[in-house]
């Protein structure tokens, strides 16, 4: 390795769906490695056997590809530090287990399931409700502490299920300096006896982390809050292997808007979202249709701000690289706000060019109707400040390509008066007679047409909207008049005089 080289990876554990948090911390990992010249490697923990999900790797590696989040290293591109899957690795972490033992470092733990419910119900008869497998507990277990080693080698023997735990000192204080949270101290007396080594011979996270952090060189260590507790058997794992600790940046955790944390459960979609809940699940967004750059612009900002006076919002992700610095990353825990990540999205559509939204809209329209592709681009230029999402052109727009087959009736309701047919007729007429279709010579006929009959403009702008497009808001009504040219418009507008109520 480069002396001072930045390496930093994202670990995942394929055990369900690909959380919002899981993308922000493989987000910040890049955007650390990118902004130094470094290293970002993917590396996929999945050695917890029994709450593994079969498809779980294969989604998140799409969704970062979906996210542009490419690693230098991981299972697809392999590399010098390889093997990345941790199932694939077990004979190492079994090796170093075995020098722990060696060591005196770890024990052999034999206690049943039994035994260990044992313990957590005497703990609470004494008062102890957080009962933790350590040196205040660990000498009434049967362990091999507590065994002779006459008992221990019979248990071996005899194949006895056991598992290896981390001999934690009773009697300890350690002290890390967070690159987000600063000065954290732990005591011993709170952390228990980890198991590294499991009875199927798989590592628990612990083990594996600290020994893969180390073989591959790894100088940052980017993760959630949540393992901010585990950083003393982490240190002392580095310290009975006498290897030098990665920095620490704990990230902050991020809630529901109602201050939860964000969960699956009880929700459906996007669409449907309870009181106070977002989803937690990237898929969801990627389905919904929300622009890459805006879901990764927004997590950005769940945690991290550009600095003093620096008001910006949008980003694109090589303005991220450019300013990322993990000094800028709060302690405190973010909230997920669905409408400020809506607004983003409608901020980075407005970035794109029209030829772009309508080369993504074509194969939908093209299913629809049959248009040219520089009048898919004029509809979409039209249409492009009301887009909240890039697909959704035949949402909002369907009457650039078909005559509107219904009418919106709250718009009929308020709109469509007894003599609205009478003067579509008349304007109908007028238009009809126009060398030249353009929305100035268009507006000019519908203002002469109102003040004919005495009424004010928008008497006559309303009812011709709702008209031609089935509908009562939209572009500039001339615009859309203009685009759709003047066969389009008699025929829809002396249509509308028919079937709608005079």
């Amino acid at each position: 390795m480069l002396v001072n080289q930045v390496r930093v990876r994202f670990a995942p554990s394929p055990t369900g769906f690909f959380h919002i948090g899981g993308l922000r911390t493989a987000l910040y990992n890049f955007l650390f490695a990118r902004h130094h010249q470094g290293v970002f490697i993917l590396r996929i923990e999945d050695t917890d056997r029994e709450r593994f999900v079969p498809g779980a790797t294969e989604n998140l590696q799409s969704a970062l590809r979906w996210a542009g989040i490419e690693p230098d290293e991981g299972p697809e591109q392999g590399g010098a530090y390889g093997p990345y899957f941790q199932s694939q690795r077990t004979e190492i972490y079994q090796k170093y287990a075995s020098l722990l033992l060696q060591q005196g470092h770890a024990y052999y733990a034999f206690d049943t399931a039994e035994e260990l419910e044992a313990m957590r119900r005497q703990a609470k008869q004494e008062g102890d409700f957080h009962a933790k497998y350590n040196a205040a507990r660990r000498m009434q277990m049967r362990n091999s502490l507590t065994m002779t080693t006459e008992q221990v080698n019979k248990a071996l023997a005899q194949k006895q299920p056991y598992v290896i735990r981390l001999l934690v000192p009773q009697e300890r204080k350690f002290e890390v300096n967070d690159i987000v949270r600063g000065s954290v101290t732990f005591d011993s007396r709170e952390v228990d006896d980890q198991v590294l080594l499991k009875s199927d011979g798989f590592p628990t996270y612990h083990l594996a982390n600290v020994v893969d952090d180390h073989l591959m060189e790894v100088s940052h260590v980017i993760r959630g809050e949540e393992w901010l507790s585990s950083v003393p058997k982490h240190l002392l794992l580095y310290e009975y292997f006498a290897w030098q600790p990665p920095a620490l940046a704990h990230l902050p955790l991020i809630f529901n808007p109602d201050g939860t944390k964000m969960s699956k459960r009880d929700i459906q979609s996007l669409d449907e979202l309870p009181a106070g809940k977002v989803d937690p699940d990237v898929a969801s967004y990627m389905k919904k249709g929300y622009e890459t750059a805006a879901l990764l612009n927004y997590i950005a900002l769940l945690g991290w701000n550009p600095g003093e006076g620096d008001d910006r919002q949008v980003f694109t992700l090589e303005e991220l690289i450019e300013q990322f610095s993990l000094e800028r990353v709060n302690k405190s825990a973010a909230i997920f706000d669905l409408k400020k990540l809506n607004w983003l999205n409608k901020e980075h559509i407005m970035r794109r060019s029209p030829a772009s939204l309508a080369l993504e809209n074509r194969q939908a329209v093209m299913q629809f109707a049959s248009v040219s592709e520089a009048y898919l681009e004029q509809v979409v230029a039209l249409l492009h400040e009301r887009l909240y999402f890039s697909r959704d052109v035949l949402k909002i727009g369907a009457y650039f390509f078909n005559d509107p087959d219904t009418y919106d009736p709250a718009v009929v309701k308020k709109r469509w008066e007894a003599d609205s047919a009478k003067i579509i007729v008349e304007f109908s007429a007028e238009i009809s007679k126009l060398d030249v279709f353009t929305s100035t010579a268009i507006e000019a006929v519908l203002r002469q047409v109102a003040e004919k009959n005495g009424v004010a403009a928008t008497k006559l702008i309303h009812p011709v909207r709702l008209a031609v497009t089935g509908v009562g808001v939209g572009p500039g009504l001339f615009d859309i008049l203009a685009l759709l040219g003047k066969e389009t418009v008699v025929r829809r507008l002396q249509n509308a005089a028919k079937r709608l109520p005079g």
